[in-house]
């Protein structure tokens, strides 16, 4: 009987051990830099609000603000309500303050961002407690019944997400054998039952959607169709470091500016730049838009986004596909070039 293969030394399986302890400490390492350099100190820098009126007193109001408040706040005048409300439907402010001396009102709405609110809020309770009276806050944007902080949208991202890049080592490793064109097909399939359960969830399960769910899907299929792309076309190139790549791009940078839980006015810069066109924010505020502000407000411009991060994710699928047809072919022909031994031991025969 042959013998049994020597067992590995304890230094060679502590080194296999510790190589493979990489990969969760760098997990952990971004993570910490990520969410703390994220959230760790929410500031206003530029956070749009209006004082309402043409009086002259009006004008002085929102120049003491803004001169109190410097570059944490944008303060401007607009004539009337019904310009404050447009303005805020658009999404270009986050809180619009109608002066009175008995009645002072903060208009908001709170399905741009609660968090913004609430610090468009904190400025104009400074106002009014000056003068004694109570603000009055008036929301323009009603939310829907399972989501009164308008973070369950976010909540929905993170879900969407998991299940998105998680599924991409199973695509990768399981399905190895099979074509790039079956993985890509298997990954939007699903990205497609990701989107089920994630529209399932918010509606009739959790009611964080109570409208447009249909919309609301669809766009959740194209987001995570974008994910799973990318990730699958990486798998060829990065093997077991995927998953590290795939948590820095959709959790590290992903969630962290997304504007699900502050808004680029309420982050710092490098998360504010990113909010711009990172996939998880064209997401949140998509749906923010389609769901709170009828479809206005930038969404055709989240959509774009979303689409072209799905087309990322083809070109990279492509990328992939070329990827392993060139190594396919270096094979095949490496292997033509090998003799066969038969052929030699024939060669051998006759030579005898």
């Amino acid at each position: 009987m042959a013998a049994a293969p020597p067992a590995p030394g304890t230094r060679t399986v502590l080194r296999h051990v510790l190589t493979h302890l990489l990969t969760p400490l760098l997990m952990c390492l971004g993570m910490a830099l990520a969410y703390q350099g994220a959230f760790h100190q929410p500031t206003p820098h530029h956070l749009p609000v209006a004082v309402v009126g043409t009086t002259p007193q009006a004008r002085a109001l929102a120049d003491g603000i803004a001169a109190e408040a410097g570059p944490a706040l944008e303060v401007s005048v607009l004539p009337d309500r019904a310009a404050a409300e447009q303005r805020l439907m658009d999404r270009d402010l986050v809180g619009a303050f109608l002066p009175d001396r008995d009645r002072p009102q903060l208009l908001v709405a709170t399905g741009n961002s609660d968090t913004s609110a609430m610090a468009a809020e904190k400025v104009f309770q400074t106002v009014t407690h000056a003068q004694g009276v109570p603000l009055t806050l008036t929301e323009l944007t009603p939310m829907a019944a399972g989501d009164p902080t308008n973070q369950g949208i976010f909540f929905l991202m993170v879900a969407l997400s998991i299940g998105s890049y998680g599924s991409v080592a199973v695509i990768g490793a399981a399905g190895a054998a099979l074509s790039m064109r079956l993985r890509a097909l298997v990954g939007l399939g699903t990205s497609l039952a990701v989107s089920l359960i994630g529209a399932v969830t918010a509606g009739p399960v959790f009611h964080v959607v109570d409208h447009d769910l249909a919309a609301v899907w669809a766009i959740g299929w194209l987001y995570s169709a974008g994910v799973v792309a990318i990730g699958a076309g990486l798998h060829t190139f990065l093997k077991r470091w995927t998953t590290l790549a795939l948590m820095v791009l959709f959790v590290m940078l992903n969630f962290t500016s997304s504007g699900g839980i502050y808004r680029p006015e309420l982050l710092n810069g490098f998360f504010a730049t990113l909010h711009s066109f990172w996939t998880g924010a064209g997401f949140v505020e998509g749906v923010r838009s389609l769901l709170y502000f009828d479809g206005g407000a930038g969404f055709t411009g989240h959509l774009l986004t979303l689409a072209a991060w799905f087309a990322l994710g083809l070109l990279v699928l492509l990328a992939a596909h070329l990827r392993e047809r060139h190594l396919r072919e270096r094979h095949l022909a490496a292997r033509a070039r090998r003799p066969d031994p038969a052929e030699e031991e024939m060669a051998e025969a006759v030579a005898v």
